[in-house]
């Protein structure tokens, strides 16, 4: 990989054959796991402006009809997090002679907040081409990283690192986009009828008019007319519980694990086909170029004396060429063989292929697959390897069909029908669900106080409850449409296998699993604590007190906020960041709320907020097992204590672009 300084250049072509598609990723760590930032990408014409309003990509609009710009989302890193952007070069137009790849941070923070700013470009077999790492931003709120641009009939590659303190609306004038200011931006969502979103229904109904800059906490939303279907069903006209309603996808008659394979698989390579906005979701994280896409299942292909049968291929066709990818399914738990995936990479070297997608219930870890397999450096053609979890093929689908939209209704009710079947006790599609053969082991080895440091099992299981957490933000962050991330506290840079027999060596000593959750919009935290000693579950979050106040009104409005919260929660008060104040529970702390005040007189800086609750011992998702009860504890602790916060939180209003206000609707 070539590591690029400010104002340095290179040509694609110098770098890698496969670059008419590419992938940037802008990664970032933060030591108050709560920094965050947005990409953004601009395409200029030979005049150094955008053509139209249409060529600015953003949260807001994050994808270009002839698939040449796809904002593919934000990821967790062992390091902390990415944003990555998908570009197909080849779709570029023509009159597009620079593409500007930016970033931008909201509610006034600044870059400078962020450690290990780094863009990374990586061609479309997912190999890293070169990288550009930046610092000095101070108080930016704005960023060019790069810009890619024509130059004697190739592409080239330019660091830029140019900073904008006046944040994404600086950038967006700069390059022709008008931007209001806040009080016009307001008028027009108020001529609109802006306002809170309501339950979505399966009409076709305008969506409030949305500002383009996030520069605050509450993020934009789509302004585009899409169809979205509710989160509950209409009430149903069966006589009684026995009846079922006709499915498009059944699983109640699978009986083996081959035949959840098949038609696991044949039911989402058909949705992919038939839904353009999933397929796209999906497999543009594969290097997909957008095309007429066409999906088989059941192939024969040859391998020397005995022909293999991938589950599924996965064709794309654009401007003449074709991608193609060969998949291999499990359900139920059971996982990819190493020697079957390494067939495929085989033949599909030999056939001149793209890729090979892994689909399983296994989440990866560290961006790669859960298989090793070998890669041949002797052949010119690069095969990519790629995994798809089952609960990320349920994300996505409830992302599209409960808040962003798809094009039409019928394309709502194919997502709905996958969604069911996915979410189908009998479909084997549940996502992770074993804590593995270790956990056991290492929970009586807690229990007995043998358990040593260095023990090899500790390390299986922590890698487990990555695993698990990681699933768990992919579920709750399609329920909520917002996005949830795992924080990793750590340098970039740091090796994932040395940070996992860490926390195995902190697992034997105390017998705690940790992590934290950041969701989207949420200020704080979500912390959560699986104490494998006294088997009880810890969520909680962190809430600052007001800069202006008394510490008796703030004691009073927490107590309002948190009205209809289980009388069960704990509430701790810090003082200067520790929790080393006075505590209760709700129910004795609702009738005085004074005594949450120190009696020394001591400074707060904020309230910690917990729940617990009883920990299954099992090591699978069952209803007594460890899985469902995490399950449980963050979607109760969310419900009753998260939401009720930002109920009572007012959200302050946004400037937008001018031009962007109320487009497409």
């Amino acid at each position: 990989m070539r590591e690029m300084s400010k104002g340095s250049n290179v040509g694609l072509a110098e770098l890698s054959g496969e670059t008419g598609a590419v992938i940037a990723r802008l990664g970032w760590s933060s030591a108050s796991a709560d920094g965050d930032a947005d990409v953004s990408v601009l395409l200029l014409g030979a005049h150094g402006k955008v053509r139209g309003d249409g060529d600015f990509y953003f949260y807001n609009h994050p994808a270009a009809d002839d698939g040449s710009v796809q904002l593919l989302g934000k990821t967790p890193t062992d390091n902390g997090s990415e944003d990555r952007i998908g570009l197909d070069l080849a779709a570029t137009p023509a009159d597009v002679e620079r593409i500007v790849l930016a970033a931008s941070r909201y509610g006034g923070a600044g870059f400078g907040d962020l450690e290990d700013l780094r863009l990374t470009l990586a061609d479309r077999g997912g190999e890293e081409l070169l990288g550009f790492s930046v610092d000095g931003l101070g108080e930016m709120r704005a960023v060019i990283f790069a810009e890619l641009y024509r130059r004697d009939g190739g592409w080239k590659f330019r660091a830029v690192g140019q900073g904008y303190d006046t944040g994404l609306a600086g950038l967006a004038t700069d390059f022709g986009i008008d931007v209001d200011d806040a009080e016009e931006a307001d008028e027009a969502e108020e001529a609109d009828g802006a306002g809170p979103p309501g339950e979505a229904t399966a009409e076709v109904e305008p969506v409030p008019p949305v500002p383009a800059v996030p520069a605050v906490p509450k993020r934009p939303r789509t302004a585009r007319k899409k169809v979205t279907l509710p989160a509950v069903a209409r009430k149903s006209l069966a006589e009684n519980d026995s009846w079922h309603q006709a499915r498009l996808f059944p699983c109640g008659s699978l009986k083996s694990d081959r035949e959840r394979e098949t038609r696991a698989t044949s039911v989402l390579l058909a949705v992919m086909a038939q839904v353009p906005e999933y397929g796209r979701r999906l497999t543009a994280g594969f290097g997909a170029p957008a095309g007429r896409m066409e999906t088989f299942t059941e192939v024969t292909l040859p391998h020397g004396e005995t022909p293999r049968r991938p589950d599924g291929l996965v064709r794309v066709e654009r401007a003449g060429k074709l991608w193609t990818a060969l998949v291999e399914t499990k359900t139920n738990g059971n996982a990819l063989r190493a020697a079957q995936v390494q067939d495929y990479m085989d033949i599909a070297a030999r056939r001149g292929y793209e890729a090979v997608v892994t689909v399983s219930n296994d989440v990866a870890l560290d961006g790669s697959p859960p298989v090793d397999v070998r890669i041949d450096g002797r052949r010119k053609h690069k095969v990519a390897l790629w995994h798809l979890s089952w609960a990320e093929a349920a994300h996505q689908a409830q992302m599209l069909i409960r808040h962003e939209g798809v094009g039409n209704a019928a394309h709502a009710w194919l997502l709905q029908e996958l969604l069911s079947y996915l979410q189908h006790d009998n479909s084997g599609c549940h996502g992770f669900q074993n804590m593995g053969p270790a956990w056991v082991p290492v929970r009586k080895g807690i229990d007995e106080e043998t358990l040593c440091e260095g023990d090899a099992r500790a390390v299986e299981v922590v890698a487990s409850w990555e695993r698990l957490i990681r699933q768990v933000c992919l579920r709750l962050g399609g329920e909520l449409g917002q996005k949830v991330l795992p924080v990793q506290r750590v340098k970039r840079g740091t090796d994932p296998l040395a940070r996992r027999a860490s926390q195995a060596d902190q697992l034997c000593r105390d017998g705690r699993l940790e992590a934290e959750l950041r969701i989207q919009d949420v200020p704080g935290v979500l912390a959560l604590t699986a104490d494998l000693r006294t088997g009880r579950l810890r969520t909680s979050i962190e809430v600052p007190v007001p800069e202006q106040g008394q510490p008796l009104t703030w004691a009073k409005r927490l107590m309002r906020q948190l009205a209809d919260a289980p009388a069960d929660i704990h509430v701790e008060t810090l003082t200067d960041g520790q929790a080393n104040g006075p505590r209760g529970t709700l129910e004795r702390l609702r009738p005085e709320p004074a005594d949450l005040l120190p009696r020394d007189g001591a400074r707060i800086t904020g309230f910690r907020l917990s729940l617990f609750k009883g920990m299954g011992s099992r090591r699978g998702s069952a209803e007594t097992g460890f899985i469902r009860s995490v399950d449980e504890a963050v979607d109760r602790f969310h419900a009753t204590v998260v939401l009720a916060l930002e109920r009572r939180t007012p959200t302050p209003r946004k400037a937008a672009p001018a031009a962007l206000l109320g487009a497409g609707a």
